[in-house]
């Protein structure tokens, strides 16, 4: 008898917390996503100079296989999202045509920036949760480039941290 009821109070936690998970999670809104580009990679270990004073380095290493995504996304005039979400690695994302804000959760902390048109920045990736927001007037489109570990999830939705607008 005893089972019956930790398998009925089981069941209920997990209707409720797929539920939670749903309710919670904020997906985009406005924003089309398309993958112009996805390759498997072995891991890297690129060290590159070109300076000979050695003022400019770059340097990527990974550990273990990688996807690699190129992703356009496109966001719709007064208020195209994309929701809050996480990434498992970092993306390099350049700002192709009009204005985004990059809205960032960082504890109690909310950042944000605006990004126009030629600009770039970098998301962390991992457990630095973001909102990539339209406030312009004008669709405004970016591409990114993501390092993700082989097998994973590209976009992880998240709830609203409640720190940010």
């Amino acid at each position: 008898m005893k089972s019956k009821w930790l398998w009925a109070l089981l069941g209920v936690l997990a209707v409720v917390g797929v539920y939670a998970g749903t309710v919670l999670a904020t997906p985009s809104s406005g924003q089309t996503t398309t993958t112009l580009a996805k390759a498997p990679f072995d891991p890297l270990s690129l060290k590159a100079s070109t300076d000979p004073a050695n003022i400019w380095r770059a340097k990527i290493k990974t550990h273990g296989l990688s996807d690699l995504y190129v992703v356009d996304n496109t966001f719709a005039a007064n208020g195209g999202t994309s929701g809050w979400h996480s990434h498992p690695g970092p993306s390099l994302i350049f700002v192709v045509s009009g204005t985004i804000t990059n809205y960032m959760s960082d504890g109690d902390d909310c950042m944000q920036h605006d990004y126009t048109a030629g600009q770039g920045f970098v998301d962390e990736g991992g457990d630095m949760v973001h909102m990539v927001k339209n406030n312009g007037s004008v669709a405004a489109r970016t591409i990114a480039v993501q390092f993700l570990p082989a097998g994973a999830t590209r976009r992880i939705d998240m709830p609203d941290p409640g720190n940010c607008p």
